[in-house]
């Protein structure tokens, strides 16, 4: 008869044991697993029950009464007849009279404690005030139209709550009969016979069952995991929803809030600009990131895809499309949108169109990337992808690792992809999310032996394994599947062991119907029916949230230290800085060349400042040493071996023509085009003293090559400088003395320099004379002592006949060889032709010269046209049109160079500079040096430090 008390103390203990104010300790039933509760939950007493021992260390409170309950002792019983039970009664009725305490101490600690539990989540709760504005604004004044007074009253009062407690009467009149039912020989005692032969004959029964109830109780266990499943996923799709309302900007202005920099993207800027830093310092690698490796076509990018709920990538039915490292950043946003870093068009992440256009752009820039003769490349794409529900985390998806380089591949392909790989897996905080095919062999595995090197324990791995549905159509084991989930047949260790679907196999497939396809491949796989792999370990949203929670982990353990290497990086470089450059700012390559930008605009300038009489006298004195040559030799020296002026002068307007219409424009424009090279080379190369600074001259000088490559001169202006030419050659009246005067010097200056210039080619070809040989102990050569000989001859020629023309007849060469033959001296006859023309120039500028002295006086029969008078000076007429020309033709390239072409050098400078600066590679080969280096470092540093300050305080924050 005491078969059924120990079960109403279970009830009044367990229940003391659930109460805030009982027994300080937790129940060992609350420690079951849900299904080892029901399994081994007793549904029988025992045949042999005993009833146990109410002893405890653990005393009982009330919120009433401080003082501990009496510990009662209960002697062992045994089933049958019991020879003690002379005081029942009292002792049940003194349990019930406890029991009446018992209830009212729970009543009132109950609602204690339910006072605290409520003050307690109040105060958890966030201060939802900045929140307000979701709430629409009519919700606020309900107070206004309801009345809450009428509310009030409206609801029951004291007494009528009193009603529904229990009647205590009626409680007693039960126990009341209970006394009958214990008492000896009642129906009570008998029923409980019954009860024990009945458990005698239901255990042999519960030992056959046991084991369906358990496959019962383990579908019953899945199925309701699922239905959770499902809920969660409905209730995340919502939550995404109201999520992306909030975060959604007010178009119609009412709520417009600005919007903070997100957590991860703070974290991705430094992580740009630390892929951009010297690696020297090593401390670009150490803040975490999510390292994505896996063999070629395991399913890296699909999985990435999924994890970005965007196919994004391009893709390849076998061949290699990751061609160089993508760094993708996910983060929360109102839409699903894609960016790169260094560019603002938005892709949308919903429209076909878009996703084409992105993955477009992803190839090009991949195959921009890589250089000329190489199949993969080291520099990394950054993208950033934002969308509502997506985990926040940056990822690295590299090249596929490879075992065999194939046809069109560079040699160096898997050593290449092999370096990449090891140097984004060194990365002490790097987490490895190694990828392996499920429908192939385990044991072809490339990426698991790289994976195991990089992290042998496994503290930074996270296995998961694609492609299984094909895996468990083709294994003929499922057990093996799970062995590699497990990692059982790799050596490599991991943090979690995943199992996904990415599809059928087919590119076409869009996100949702992946998910979809993989839950229900998960639904009515054998690997969770029969326990293989539990539910967290399968489908992609499982593995990116484990991801995600592994990533955030590993940065708030790594970056306050990653903040303390900088700043004592940023310490050296300022240390470094003061002790070399003391006096000089601390200004980084880009500040450096908006720096000389200005100075070299400022040069360009000054080519405007510089006078006109110098642009003349410059453009003048190049374009005559550049013409000199063919007017002596092609005109002057002709016309002059005519015998009267008429034929003279024709001669001389015939060949100036012709060489106006041909040639002078064209040599004009050269030699101004030149002259303001040298201007423009000159004010840039020019040392300013101590404003000099020499880290500005290469970037200088390629500034100047490239602007003066890129200049092209108006090609109108050769056609009228024809004209204007032309217009000057043709007249040949001189109007005063000085003029006349002054064509006679040019003309000096110009046949002095010519008979210099034959006297040094006559030395060179007869050698020193007497004087040299005796002061210098030198000699002559064979062939200078023939060509002195010849020349020696040829002069008693010319004396002989002083007005003989410019040219040797035959017979004239043969008398010379001959007598040069008589005095024992053989002789080419070119080699005497070759003597006679440098003999006869000189002779011809010597004569030209003694005639230039007769004509200084020679203005006054100019006037006259040289009527009545011996003295013909058409010569000077000549030699005064081309200086006029000459003049005529400065002024005009000088107006030409100021109004036209300096501007248009300017503009291009300008071109050159903007172009310049965008192109790094050119700023790093121009600016060079130390001071350039130490600078760019300590400004990078400092910049790595801020934003790691930053976002270490914003990570606080979201705490």
């Amino acid at each position: 008869m005491w078969r059924t008390r120990p079960a109403a103390a279970c009830v009044i203990c367990r229940s003391l044991s659930n109460s805030s104010y009982g027994i300080k300790r937790k129940s060992s039933f609350q420690n079951f697993h849900l299904v080892s509760r029901s399994i081994h939950r007793p549904c029988y007493p025992s045949s042999k029950f005993q009833r146990p021992l109410l002893r405890t260390s653990v005393q009982l409170f009330s919120s009433l009464n401080h003082l501990p309950i009496r510990k009662t002792k209960l002697l062992y019983v045994k089933y049958g007849f019991q020879s003690r039970r002379n005081f029942w009664l009292a002792r049940l009725a003194s349990r019930l009279l406890r029991l009446r305490y018992l209830i009212l101490g729970s009543a009132i600690g109950g609602g204690y404690t339910a006072k605290k539990t409520y003050d307690q989540w109040k105060d958890m709760m966030p201060d939802l005030d900045e929140y307000k504005w979701i709430v629409p604004d009519f919700i606020w004044e309900l107070d206004e139209h309801i009345d809450l007074d009428k509310l009030i009253k409206a609801l029951p009062d004291a007494d009528d709550l009193a009603k529904l407690l229990p009647d205590f009467d009626k409680i007693g009149e039960s126990f009341t009969s209970l006394k009958g039912f214990f008492s000896p020989g009642s129906s009570g005692e008998t029923a409980f016979r019954a009860t024990d032969q009945g458990y005698e004959n239901d255990k042999q029964y519960k030992k056959v069952s046991d084991k369906e109830k358990i496959d019962q109780l383990q579908e019953e266990l899945l199925r309701t995991q699922l239905k959770y499943q499902r809920m969660l996923e409905r209730l995340e799709k919502e939550n995404k929803e109201l999520r992306k309302l909030v975060l959604q900007r007010d178009d119609k202005g009412i709520h417009q809030r600005k919007l903070k920099k997100s957590l991860i993207d703070m974290y991705s800027e430094v992580l740009d600009i630390l892929s951009d830093y010297d690696a020297s310092y090593n401390t670009q690698d150490h803040l975490p990131r999510v390292v994505v490796v896996g063999d070629q076509s395991a399913g890296k990018t699909s999985v990435l895809e999924m994890i970005a709920q965007a196919r994004i990538f391009p893709r390849g039915s076998g061949e290699m499309m990751t061609r160089s490292p993508v760094k993708v950043t996910l983060s929360e946003g109102p839409h699903h949108v894609a960016l790169f870093k260094d560019s603002s068009r938005e892709f949308d992440l919903t429209k076909e169109e878009d996703l084409a256009a992105l993955r477009n752009e992803i190839e090009i820039r991949m195959r921009n990337s890589v250089k000329e003769g190489c199949t993969v490349s080291t520099e990394t794409i950054s993208l950033s992808v934002k969308g509502p529900g997506l985990q926040r985390m940056v990822l690295v998806d590299l090249p596929g690792v490879i075992s065999t380089v194939t046809s069109g591949m560079a040699p160096d392909t898997k050593e290449t992809i092999f370096s990449i790989s090891k140097a984004y897996m060194q990365n002490p905080n790097a987490i490895i999310l190694c990828i392996q095919d499920g429908s192939v062999d385990a044991e072809r595995s490339i990426v698991t032996d790289l994976v195991s090197q990089m992290d042998p324990q496994g503290k930074r791995t996270i296995f998961v394994l694609t492609k299984v549905d094909l895996a468990e159509k083709n294994v003929t084991s499922p057990s093996r599947i799970q062995q590699i989930i497990e990692g059982k047949l790799f050596p490599m260790k991991a943090l979690g062991y995943f199992a996904v679907v990415t599809g059928k196999g087919n590119s076409s497939e869009s996100i949702d119907s992946i998910k979809e396809y993989e839950e229900e491949f998960f639904q009515n796989s054998k690997l969770l029916k029969t326990c293989m792999l539990k539910a967290h370990q399968v489908t992609t949203k499982n593995l990116s949230l484990a991801v995600s929670d592994c990533f955030w982990k590993m940065v708030r353990e790594s970056v306050e230290q990653q903040a303390d290497a900088f700043k004592a990086t940023r310490f050296n470089l300022e240390t470094e800085w003061k002790n070399n450059y003391p006096r000089l700012r601390e200004l980084d390559r880009n500040e450096l060349f908006e720096k000389a930008k200005n100075e070299i605009l400022d040069e360009v300038i000054s080519l405007t400042q510089v006078t006109p009489k110098h642009w003349e006298e410059i453009l003048q004195k190049t374009l005559w040493e550049r013409v000199s040559t063919h007017v002596i030799e092609n005109i002057y020296l002709p016309a002059a071996q005519t015998m009267n002026s008429g034929t003279f002068n024709t001669t001389v307007d015939i060949k100036l023509k012709q060489w106006t219409d041909k040639q002078l424009p064209n040599k004009a424009v050269e030699v101004a085009w030149e002259t303001l090279q040298e201007e423009f080379s000159r004010f840039m190369t020019e040392q300013k003293g101590k404003e000099h600074d020499d880290i500005f001259d290469k970037l200088k000088q390629a500034v100047k090559e490239e602007s003066i490559k890129r200049h092209k001169w108006n090609e109108r202006a050769e056609d009228s400088l024809r004209v204007i030419q032309h217009n000057a050659l043709e007249d040949r009246s001189i109007s005063d003395k000085q003029q006349w005067d002054a064509a006679i010097q040019f003309m000096e200056e110009t046949l002095q320099s010519r008979l210099k210039d034959t006297e040094s080619v006559i030395e060179d070809m007869v050698g020193p004379d007497w004087k040299k040989r005796w002061l210098y102990w030198i000699s002559r050569t064979k062939e200078q002592n023939i060509r002195n000989e010849t020349k020696n001859e040829l002069e008693r020629l010319i004396k002989c006949n002083e007005d003989h023309a410019a040219y040797l007849a035959n017979d004239e060469v043969t008398t010379v060889r001959k007598n040069l033959e008589a005095r024992g001296v053989t002789v080419d006859p070119c080699l005497i032709k070759d003597t006679w023309h440098q003999i006869y120039r000189r002779y011809f500028l010597k004569t030209a010269l003694s005639h230039c002295n007769l004509c200084r006086r020679g203005f006054y029969y100019y006037q006259r046209h040289f009527v009545d008078s011996e003295l013909e000076c058409n010569d000077i007429v000549l030699f005064w049109r081309i200086q006029r020309m000459l003049a005529i033709t400065a002024n005009t390239l000088r107006q030409q160079l100021t109004n036209t072409e300096v501007r248009r050098l300017e503009k291009n400078v300008k071109e050159v500079l903007e172009d310049f600066a965008e192109d790094n590679e050119k700023k790093v080969k121009l600016l060079t040096g130390k001071r350039v280096q130490l600078a760019e470092d300590l400004k990078k540093v400092r910049e790595i430090q801020e934003k790691l300050e930053a976002f270490i305080e914003a990570l606080h924050q979201e705490k």
